[in-house]
């Protein structure tokens, strides 16, 4: 599903016309992404959480070269699924 598909699922489900659920959408990926500017995580119950997780410096390899290089810390988000999502998906699984 692509973000196109989502906005409509989301108009569907909740009556909201497209440009409205585009606009929601668009404000539920902002509030997440300044949060985890911030550097703080975000918790939805049930679904999961959203937090900032810290990738130290490290030895990496040139695929091309094969010359070694230092590849610098950083911060990586992350999303962690809450029981229920788990639950929902394993559900319907394979």
């Amino acid at each position: 599903m692509n973000k196109r598909e989502f906005v409509d699922a989301m108009a569907v489900k909740t009556g909201a016309s497209k440009a409205e659920a585009e606009r929601i959408v668009g404000a539920l990926v902002e509030v997440i992404s300044d949060t985890l500017k911030k550097g703080d995580s975000l918790s939805l119950p049930g679904f999961g959480s959203f937090e900032v997780r810290e990738r130290p410096a490290r030895a990496g390899r040139n695929p091309r070269t094969g010359e070694e290089l230092e590849i610098a810390a950083s911060r990586v988000p992350a999303f962690k699924a809450g029981a229920t999502l788990k639950a929902a998906v394993n559900k319907n699984g394979k």
